[in-house]
């Protein structure tokens, strides 16, 4: 019974730790900007679906859903924060939508597994990302107006590097999954 009892303690120190590095990588992908065409890429929804695969459903979600929370505090997690605000009004801006989608993105990618062949994986992804976008566009039509070119403004420019996210992590998965099992 004592054993059983100290398994499970190790396991739940394990998931708090695991959350604490996602949160961290989180915040750093936000930060670091890669120069690519049209715009300046962040690797941020790499590391949303990166968590999903490697860490699951359960740990991945309470990992994002603890970035949120870090961020909606006022802590400078996100992109453009501090400098374009922080907290709640940041949170609220243009980029909610988008940033609520990290859940969903995570969730779905959670449910790649190491039976799916690489075109189904990359479809997973695509799928996943695509639940960013798809609020991210809603909240910023609700936010600026649905009379405005939402698609141009908030999904267009990051198409190309969203592909070579998504196939660079398509590429990585197998390996990715592996990890899982030690979690």
């Amino acid at each position: 019974m004592e054993l059983i009892k100290q398994n499970s303690q190790i396991r739940i120190i394990k998931s708090l730790i695991l959350i604490f590095l996602g949160t961290l990588i989180l915040a750093v992908s936000s930060k670091i900007k890669i120069p690519f065409y049209p715009v300046p890429m962040t690797m941020q929804t790499f590391v949303v679906m990166f968590i999903g695969i490697s860490f699951g459903y359960k740990i991945g979600l309470a990992t994002v859903g603890l970035y949120l929370l870090e961020g909606i505090a006022g802590l400078p997690v996100f992109s453009n924060s501090p400098e374009r605000g922080v907290g709640i009004i940041y949170f609220t801006g243009p980029t909610m939508g988008y940033l609520i989608g990290f859940l969903s993105a995570t969730y779905l990618a959670s449910k790649i597994n190491n039976k799916d062949h690489l075109v189904k994986i990359i479809a997973k992804l695509t799928f996943a990302v695509s639940t960013i976008y798809i609020l991210g566009v809603l909240w910023l039509g609700i936010l600026i107006g649905w009379d405005k070119p939402l698609f141009n403004f908030g999904v267009a420019p990051f198409l190309l590097a969203e592909l070579f996210k998504i196939l660079l992590l398509a590429f990585l998965t197998k390996k990715i999954i592996k990890f899982r099992k030690f979690i």
